[in-house]
Formats: C-alpha cells, sequence, structure tokens
C-alpha cells in the first residue's frame, strides 16, 4: 500500500513540526476560496461525468504532457488535438498507460504531490501509479467517474469549495454561468474579467475583436472613447455574473499614464495593425493604468500576471495552438515599469491591484519593498512554475520581512486540472505552517499569534482582498 506522508512539508525540527501540525490541524478542513483560475465553467453547468482517467488527469494538462514532451514522448501520442484536425491517439487507456509508464519523471515535483493526492483522496487510489498498476487504477477511476458522486457539482461540493473564478474573454457569451445561475444548484462559480484579446495589438485578430467588442456593447468601439466605454460596459455585465476581478497576461508589467489624445492616437494604429512591438507594449500598458481607473469606478479587483514568454515553440504553436506547456518565465521590471500606473493610482486604499511575478528575483529586491508601502498594491502568492513547496517557501521569506502577511492575498490555485484544487491548496496550508512554526521556534513570532494568521493566509486574505 502507497500512502502519503501526514507530516509531508513540515518542519523536520521537534518542536517546529509539532507546532506545524497543530497549526495545519487549525486551518486543514477551512473553506476553500479559489478566486483566480480556469476550470471550465460548461462542467458545473451541465454536471456531466467526466469522460475518463486519461481526460481529466492527462491531455488537458500542461503540467503532465509538457514534462512528457520533454522526454520525447508526441503530444499526439497523449491525446493533444492538433489545430489541422490531424491524426491523435483517440484511445483513453492507451493514454493513461503510456503516462504511467513515464510516472517516475514526476518525482520530486509538485505535480506528484498532486497527482498522488488526488489518487488517494478523491479516488481512493492505494497504489504507486506505475506500468504494472496503470489498468487496475485506470479501472478503478474510471469505476469512480461513473458514479454521480463523482460528478463536477457533487466534487465542488465535496471539496468544500465555498467560491471559484472561472476566467472568462470581454467576447464569451457567459452562456455556462448563466446557466448555472439558473440551475437549482447554490454551488457560487464566478467569472472574471480577462480582455487580453482586446487589448493586446499583437494578438491574432485584434481589429476584429474590437469591432465584435463594439457590436456586443451598442459602442463604437474603434474610437477611443467608445473602446473605453465598451470595456466598462462588458465589465458591468460580467459583474452581474459574480466578477470580482480582471486579470491581465501581458508579457510585461509596463503601464503608461498618456494624454488622452496621444492614447487615441496609439488605439488607431493599433487598430490599422501599424504599431511596432514598443508601441504594442505602450498600448497594454496604458490599458493597465485605464483598467485600475476603472476599477475605481466599479470595484473590481486588478490582477497582473506578467512575465511570461507564452508559446516559445514555434513549431508547437503552429501544430497545437496556444497553451501547450512552452510558456517560460522571464526577468520582469516592476519598480520601472509599474510608476505611471502607482503615479496615477497607487495611493488610493480603495483600490487593489494584485501583482504576480514568474520572476523571483524581484520578490525581495522590487514587489515587496513596493506592496509594503503602496495602499493599492498587494501581492499574490507563488505562481505557475513556483507554485511549489519551495516556491511558496522563497515567497514568504523574501517577502515578509518588507510587506508582511497583510500586503498579501492568500492563496489562489490558478489551475485547469479540477482535482488538484484540494490537493493544491493543502500543499499551501501546510507550507504556511511550516513557515509560521519555524517564526515561532526561532522567536519571532507568538504561538498565538501564529495560529491568527494561519486562519488568514488561508481563508481572510483571500476572502477580502478579492471581495468575495
Amino acid at each position: 500500500m502507497y500512502r502519503l506522508d501526514e507530516d509531508r512539508l513540515f518542519p523536520l525540527e521537534g518542536r517546529a513540526r509539532d507546532l506545524a501540525r497543530a497549526l495545519y490541524a487549525s486551518v486543514r478542513d477551512l473553506p476553500i476560496l479559489s478566486p483566480h483560475g480556469h476550470t471550465d465553467p460548461r462542467w458545473f453547468a451541465e454536471n456531466a461525468a467526466f469522460a475518463d482517467p486519461a481526460q481529466l488527469f492527462v491531455t488537458p494538462d500542461h503540467y503532465v504532457f509538457r514534462m512528457l514532451q520533454s522526454q520525447g514522448v508526441p503530444l499526439e501520442d497523449l491525446g493533444v488535438p492538433r489545430v489541422d484536425g490531424g491524426p491523435i491517439e483517440a484511445d483513453p487507456r492507451k493514454i493513461w498507460r503510456l503516462f504511467a509508464s513515464h510516472y517516475h519523471l514526476f518525482r520530486g515535483t509538485p505535480s506528484r504531490l498532486w497527482l498522488d493526492h488526488a489518487f488517494q483522496e478523491v479516488f481512493g487510489v492505494t497504489e504507486r501509479l506505475s506500468a504494472q498498476t496503470a489498468d487496475a487504477i485506470y479501472d478503478q477511476i474510471a469505476g469512480c467517474l461513473a458514479q454521480p458522486d463523482y460528478r463536477p457539482r457533487a466534487l465542488f461540493d465535496r471539496f468544500g469549495i465555498e467560491a471559484i473564478a472561472t476566467t472568462e474573454s470581454p467576447l464569451d457569451d457567459l452562456r455556462w454561468h448563466r446557466m448555472i445561475r439558473d440551475s437549482d444548484w447554490d454551488g457560487r462559480v464566478l467569472t472574471a474579467y480577462r480582455p487580453d484579446v482586446v487589448v493586446d495589438p499583437e494578438g491574432a485578430d485584434f481589429a476584429r475583436n474590437v469591432e465584435q467588442l463594439g457590436a456586443l456593447t451598442g459602442e463604437d468601439a474603434t474610437t477611443w472613447a467608445g473602446y473605453l466605454a465598451a470595456h466598462r460596459t462588458r465589465r458591468a455585465y460580467f459583474k452581474t455574473f459574480g466578477a470580482t476581478s480582471t486579470d491581465h497576461g501581458h508579457a510585461t508589467a509596463r503601464t503608461e499614464d498618456l494624454p488622452r489624445d496621444e492614447a487615441a492616437a496609439l488605439f488607431d494604429k493599433a487598430l490599422r495593425g501599424l504599431c511596432t512591438p514598443q508601441e504594442a507594449d505602450a498600448f497594454r500598458g496604458q490599458m493597465l493604468t485605464e483598467m485600475a481607473r476603472m476599477s475605481l469606478d466599479d470595484g473590481l479587483v486588478l490582477q497582473i500576471h506578467p512575465g511570461s514568454y507564452r508559446n516559445h515553440s514555434r513549431a508547437t504553436l503552429d501544430t497545437f495552438g496556444r497553451d501547450k506547456g512552452y510558456d517560460i518565465p522571464m526577468r520582469t521590471d516592476y519598480v520601472h515599469a509599474l510608476k505611471p500606473l502607482l503615479d496615477a493610482v497607487g495611493i488610493r486604499a480603495d483600490l487593489t491591484v494584485i501583482l504576480f511575478t514568474l520572476d523571483e528575483t524581484a520578490y525581495a529586491r522590487e514587489l515587496a519593498p513596493l506592496a509594503g508601502v503602496y495602499p493599492a498594491l498587494r501581492l499574490g502568492p507563488a505562481w505557475w512554475f513556483y507554485d511549489s513547496p519551495e516556491g511558496m517557501r522563497r515567497f514568504r521569506e523574501m517577502t515578509t520581512e518588507t510587506a508582511g502577511f497583510y500586503n498579501t492575498v492568500g492563496f489562489n490555485d490558478d489551475t485547469r486540472a479540477f482535482c488538484s484544487i484540494p490537493a493544491r491548496h493543502d500543499v499551501a496550508r501546510r507550507v504556511d505552517s511550516g513557515y509560521l512554526a519555524t517564526l515561532v521556534a526561532s522567536g519571532r513570532l507568538a504561538e498565538d499569534e501564529a495560529f491568527e494568521v494561519a486562519h488568514d493566509l488561508t481563508y481572510r486574505l483571500a476572502k477580502e482582498a478579492y471581495r468575495l
């Protein structure tokens, strides 16, 4: 029998380990708040059974298939669809066997923690996945998926999720959110406003997307005033489906605060496809400041997720499309990049801008000092490549001394993999409990304060920061 270690991720030293156990026990069963992520609202709208173990764990999860591809496993063999509709493996059991035969590749990775947790805690698997156990585990998970207790809504309730936010484009009709709202289920599934497709002049079909934005809102979105008005209209529409935040995935953290006529001229150039790369970046930066001003009016929290070189492999992008594991972290400047936005609105305590990074060198040097003084700023948790035990510890170690705990926003899982949500939150709760226990054991925090902070990091900070 294979079981997860009950003391995993806790400190090794006796006193700190005992206290970490107690802190973790105090937060282990708190409700899950998932205020930023990429689960599919259609799951909860239709509440259909998940198809099979391969479709649940392998084919849609870039954490999984990027590791296998790094060892030469073709994406076609994992069932990942091609943009040209070309042949791919369609037998889920073959995909699962291929995954299982390479499971050793995940040793020591956070993916291994999440997968093992899901196998054991959600599906009752008691054997380690391998080529030898692949079929038995496949059959066990498939048998569970056929039961009503493993439908999306039932798992949502079982996981103890109080609220979860998906992420949609301004052009999305939010039909699945409407179906959820009109159903008799009381699960709280929110949307979030992700305007990248109508903000990035270098994105595919930018001008056509802006035209569609105008059609949806009844505004002339080809004018600067009409374009901004269209955003305000769609933001208000998203709020009717529970949105409390916007999200922006730009390559850089650049912001601008241009005079109105210069911003309008830049927008016109973007629509005509005439922007240089620098001008396109300037336009994205201008829109971050515009979105921050809109947030002062409508209360939506603004999230900035910069620093990813997306779709680094041209061959993979051409064959399989976007979001296929080739997004790579880059160096990111925040001090100079954010100054125009911060000069405009950074002192406003009624605005919340949550900063994320894929450049850990910026935590202690830039992000913590910025969040430690500007009322509008908060730090998002360790993200994406650093959503790991070591990444979470480094985040606490490099930010707490300057920004404290209360200029951060707790944890969010930012995942497409539904069954990993309780696993990811469990890892965060364990890591934070261990960090707090070490502070107590080294005389830097009182024990009663540690229990209060553990609750805040697990629940209260996310609830307040995201206005849930």
